[in-house]
């Protein structure tokens, strides 16, 4: 239990002194976890509401893709993108392989099912009258799109505090693809692992409520969405 409560003191210690090791982590998790979130609504939001709210053939047969790679393997979409950004891949010339675009790239295709799942859900869970009101109106396309999304905000909401909390607590694609190098690519979760391995409980622990509080303040983020 002291050696709890001890680590719990320097972890603290360490964040409010602001240590550049600690804080560096925090950068690179920020940093990939929003370039990934950006990719990811913007695929996701459109790809989600098609899926929804239109009747296409085979229509059946994508929902149940995507809902089959909610659960891919982290590790799989870290080999895949290893293999598509190494130097002998065909993505090599890009030179994103131990950076955190790369790194983004993989955390793209882990989120990105989550959203474009919940989104389909949540635009199928609506009146269906909504749609004949829009086009009754004369809406164009864009403006069904974006009016249902808005009826839908909510969910779309914890559909992207989903994908968040996917990507931003990932290590196996952290890992592979961006190589844990310190300074530049090593994330919150890789950085726990490692440092925690290594005995450096407090550090790991510093990471970790670092962690713990960027989700709180998500959380609360979208706790303010419902009461607009």
């Amino acid at each position: 239990m002291d050696y709890l409560l001890d680590g719990i003191i320097q972890a603290i210690g360490l964040i409010l002194s602001g240590d550049p090791e600690t804080f560096s982590a925090v950068w690179a998790t920020l940093l990939s976890s929003s370039m990934a979130m950006a990719a990811i609504l913007v695929l996701g939001l459109p790809l989600g509401f098609l899926l929804g709210h239109s009747s296409f053939p085979g229509r059946g047969a994508v929902r149940t893709l995507v809902d089959t790679l909610l659960s891919l393997p982290t590790v799989v979409v870290g080999l895949l993108v290893y293999a598509l950004l190494t130097r002998r891949g065909p993505l090599g010339d890009w030179d994103l392989l131990f950076s955190i675009p790369g790194i983004a790239m993989g955390l793209t295709i882990l989120g990105l099912p989550i959203v474009v799942a919940l989104t389909a859900t949540a635009v199928e869970g609506l009146d269906r009258r909504l749609r004949h009101t829009l086009l009754t109106l004369g809406a164009n396309p864009r403006q069904v799109l974006t009016t249902t999304l808005w009826e839908a905000r909510f969910s779309l909401a914890l559909a992207a505090v989903a994908a968040f909390g996917r990507v931003a607590t990932e290590v196996g694609v952290a890992m592979m693809v961006g190589g844990n190098i310190k300074w530049t690519t090593r994330t919150i979760t890789t950085a726990i692992a490692l440092e925690t391995n290594k005995g450096q409980f407090a550090l790991g622990m510093a990471l970790g409520v670092i962690l713990l509080g960027i989700a709180l303040l998500v959380n609360l983020a979208v706790a303010g969405l419902k009461r607009m």
